[in-house]
């Protein structure tokens, strides 16, 4: 096991050069002026070559892209133009919230996902494999930020229960049960298109082990088909639903940045909009590598447990 993870681990080093070397080039790609957004309208030709001097924009990009990865390799992200703040600060203050909004989407869309895969392939071709299968698919197609919108017309607006935006009340609150309440509908909204992915993939795992030969052997001994499900079959194609939970872990961290616009969650995604808009391009990059190296991260994670379910799987 110790071999197999020092193997994972160094395979994920040029995974995240990689990912910094996109990052840079593709920012540096973005049209616009990062001195001219930051001056505004004291962006005179000579203020704007002097903040670029400053700023060491005016060197050649790979020289810039070499003293930005040898600042991160140091821990230094370098500072918000738009902020005036450290990079790194603002971005670990903002992944909090972003955590506990994909965290929570994560841990629904995955029970949920399993739990209507296994009922699905456990009732093949049944009323309600069809219904469940339809709501899967509906769910799979619906664009996250209109579901929110939905979501807030409907419970917030006309049914008044849930509040509309934000992560706890403007006034009073900020005990659980008010960022409880904040976080209910922008979970479910980033959840519900993960969910219906392993589901479907839940199901086509558990069909395949469920007409393997050593199920119908227990069949055929007289085995509770309870214990067919959970305890022989589920077992075996969770081996393959694993690495699909680690897929959707990035995939809410993605989708974050549209919810937490729809939402007002104050999260990272929320905050790489208005830096995108900013030109803040040192704040874009500086989050971007972190939520990549967190989705690495989560993918790691899922490989070892995988292993460790199933230590035949070679790195």
């Amino acid at each position: 096991m110790y071999l197999y993870l020092v193997k994972r681990v160094l395979a994920l080093v040029p995974v995240l050069l990689g990912l910094t070397t996109i990052v840079f080039f593709i920012m540096a790609m973005i049209p616009g002026d990062p001195a001219t957004a930051i001056l505004g309208s004291y962006a005179t030709p000579e203020n704007v070559e002097k903040l670029n001097r400053d700023l060491g924009l005016d060197r050649p990009l790979y020289e810039q892209y070499f003293i930005w990865l040898s600042n991160i390799l140091q821990g230094d992200f370098g500072r918000s133009y738009s902020l005036n703040r450290e990079v790194l600060d603002e971005v670990l203050e903002r992944y909090l919230a972003t955590l506990i909004l994909a965290g929570t989407s994560l841990v629904l869309c995955s029970l949920l996902g399993v739990f209507v895969g296994i009922w699905t392939a456990a009732n093949q071709y049944g009323w309600s494999d069809k219904i469940l299968t339809l709501v899967v698919l509906i769910g799979i197609s619906i664009p996250s930020f209109w579901l929110g919108l939905l979501l807030i017309m409907g419970f917030a607006v006309t049914l008044k229960i849930l509040p509309a935006s934000g992560m706890y009340a403007i006034y009073g609150g900020g005990d659980l049960w008010d960022l409880l309440q904040h976080l209910a509908m922008p979970a479910f909204t980033l959840a519900i298109v993960a969910t219906g992915v392993i589901a479907r993939l839940t199901r086509s795992a558990m069909l395949e082990v469920l007409r393997q030969d050593y199920i119908r052997t227990a069949r055929a001994k007289g085995v509770g088909e309870n214990a067919i499900i959970y305890k022989h079959a589920f077992k075996v194609a969770l081996v393959s639903v694993i690495p699909i939970i680690g897929i959707q872990a990035g995939f809410v961290l993605g989708g974050a940045v549209y919810v937490e616009t729809v939402f007002q969650w104050p999260g990272v995604g929320r905050m790489l909009v208005n830096a995108i808009s900013t030109r803040d391009i040192l704040l874009v990059q500086g989050a971007v590598v972190v939520v990549a190296a967190s989705y690495v991260l989560f993918n790691l994670l899922a490989d070892v447990a995988q292993h460790l379910i199933d230590p035949r799987i070679k790195p």
